[in-house]
């Protein structure tokens, strides 16, 4: 990966806390499509952009050994300090350049990672990599993210929007490649076997605390307190009073239904 976006500690720290795992459903389908094309055995997963290893972590139950790896020590550091899961290791390293023997490895991921990779190098590293029939599986979130909490979603949403125009000045042109559902990486897979999911919508429950450490993790919300750390606390702040204001509750524990749309590109390196 070129863009080095994630390597503070503290940004490191907050994405442990709040970013998501995968949901099941995302989960399961990337799994049904390995088992589809190449079936089993499952013997090495790596997840790229791994960031402090929620993807990494479901995938040890499926396979013999899972290898995450991402560009920020830091995040490796997060990623290693939890404790468990005895055939996953992590690595400081880029998409670009494996540590891997040619056609050895089953299964490549990235989540919420992909469109910082380059593109022309990764996918030529990736066919390097991946075993005859192996998969690549890169999946993230889209920007069309709703808020709903009794009568007031509306307000609530426009909130969230509000935030997402004050933060669009610091958003990276590589974040508009999640936002577009990696259109231009999928159309440049030279596979023949590959399929793009572009909406599948996840339901959750998050704590307002949680929404508003979510938006911490953004790469532009960072970009923004370098920038000038007062204006972005005082976001932060604002937001969280607006959003306990329009929802007539005192406590940040309070939960709202969070709907999110994920995308996933799917492809199968042929024999």
């Amino acid at each position: 990966m070129t863009d080095r976006m994630f390597e503070e500690k503290q940004h490191a720290s907050l994405y442990q806390k709040y970013r998501f795992d995968p949901p099941d459903e995302l989960k399961e389908l990337i799994l049904q499509y390995l088992d589809k094309k190449k079936g089993k055995p499952h013997q090495l997963a790596v997840d790229l952009g791994c960031g402090t290893g929620q993807t990494s972590r479901p995938l040890t139950a499926y396979f013999e050994q899972v290898v995450g790896i991402d560009v920020s020590k830091s995040q490796v550091e997060q990623a290693r300090a939890v404790p468990g899961f005895p055939n996953l290791s992590y690595r400081v390293g880029t998409a670009e350049e494996l540590p891997f023997p040619d056609g050895s490895v089953d299964l490549l991921t990235a989540a919420s990672a992909a469109h910082w990779f380059d593109a022309e190098r990764f996918i030529k590293e990736a066919t390097r990599v991946l075993k005859p029939r192996g998969c690549l599986a890169l999946f993230g979130y889209g920007d069309n993210v709703k808020i709903h909490y009794e009568s007031c979603g509306d307000q609530l949403n426009n909130i969230y929007e509000e935030v997402k125009q004050i933060l669009l000045p610091y958003t990276s042109s590589k974040v508009t490649g999640a936002n577009s559902k990696l259109k231009d990486l999928f159309e440049a897979i030279p596979y023949p076997d590959k399929e793009r999911i572009e909406i599948i919508p996840i339901k959750q429950q998050l704590s307002i605390k949680n929404v508003i450490g979510f938006i911490q993790t953004f790469s532009m919300y960072q970009a923004y307190l370098r920038a000038d750390p007062s204006a972005a606390s005082t976001l932060l702040e604002r937001t969280t009073s607006r959003i306990l204001e329009e929802m007539k509750v005192s406590s940040t524990e309070a939960k709202v239904n969070f709907i999110m749309e994920y995308f996933c590109v799917l492809a199968c390196k042929p024999e």
